[in-house]
């Protein structure tokens, strides 16, 4: 999810820096690109917010799935 979004934003800001290139910093579409990343960046951030916080046993076990405490049995 983050890494879809992460990307979106870094094209969205390659396309910024070439609007502002081709017409000018000062330039309305320059303004409206950079608005852009920052509607996304925003959007990144509140999902962020929103995510569920891991514990530190599910970071502990996202590092090593093969410890004893890690293991999950089915009945």
């Amino acid at each position: 999810m983050s890494n879809n979004i992460d990307e979106k934003i870094e094209q969205e800001r390659e396309q910024a820096r070439t609007v502002c290139d081709l017409e000018g910093a000062t330039s309305p579409e320059c303004a409206v690109a950079w608005d852009t990343v920052e509607e996304l960046q925003a959007e990144a951030s509140h999902k962020q917010q929103n995510a569920p916080k891991k514990n530190s046993l599910e970071v502990y076990c996202e590092g090593t799935p093969d410890a004893p405490e890690c293991r999950v049995y089915e009945d």
